[in-house]
């Protein structure tokens, strides 16, 4: 890597940072590019030489995460598609513990919801991925149409996690949190709920639309 590149990505970091932490102070409205420069000991110049306003920052922010989680993803993706393994979902979390504050400013939905929607719709689209690719290997049909049945995954994890990361310190390690969120895949909430045995029929059917 050049020094030039060595720098650049430097700035970056500091400016990463700099928003970071001013939005988890006065919330992402209330920050603007020379708050940023300041809290960065850098001059507007220097930032607007990266990015074109706060937004293409947060943006950036948010990209680069992704490319850090799928890279450490990846190489969970072959057993995962074959079994319910869980590791996904602790590598998904030790991460979340290790970029803490970038985390609590994306799940809080900062920036009118668009990093929270960017982030959503990636872990939705990489679900979806995994559950086709593991119900293909093991020839069975989905019930659920898995475009529901992974958003439904991906929120609950995103609603517990918002939750795990905003306690100081964690009141669950990652591995207990990963082991519970596994349990109520495998096992559904009538079993979380503390009842045995087969869950009773539905009362009443949901009408359909006419």
């Amino acid at each position: 890597m050049s020094t030039e590149d060595r720098r650049s990505r430097r700035t970056r970091r500091l400016l990463r940072d700099a928003l970071v932490s001013l939005a988890l102070e006065r919330g992402y409205s209330n920050v603007t590019v020379e708050d940023i420069t300041e809290r960065a000991d850098l001059g507007r110049a220097t930032f607007y030489k990266h990015y074109a306003d706060k937004d293409a920052l947060l943006s950036r922010v948010v990209s680069d995460l992704l490319e850090e989680l799928h890279a450490r993803l990846l190489p969970l993706v072959p057993t995962s598609s074959v079994g319910f393994t869980g590791k996904p979902v602790l590598e998904l979390f030790r991460h979340a513990l290790e970029e803490r504050d970038v985390y609590r400013v994306i799940l809080r939905g900062e920036g009118d919801g668009r990093a929270l929607q960017e982030f959503t719709d990636a872990r939705t689209a990489a679900a979806a991925h995994v559950f086709r690719a593991r119900a293909e290997h093991h020839g069975v049909s989905p019930r659920i149409d898995l475009d529901v049945l992974a958003r439904a995954w991906v929120g609950e994890q995103i609603a517990v996690m918002r939750w795990w990361l905003e306690t100081s310190p964690p009141q669950l390690s990652p591995e207990e949190v990963t082991g519970m969120l596994l349990d109520l895949s495998l096992r559904g909430r009538y079993w979380a709920n503390g009842f045995d045995g087969a869950p009773p029929d539905r009362a009443e059917e949901i009408p359909a639309e006419d």
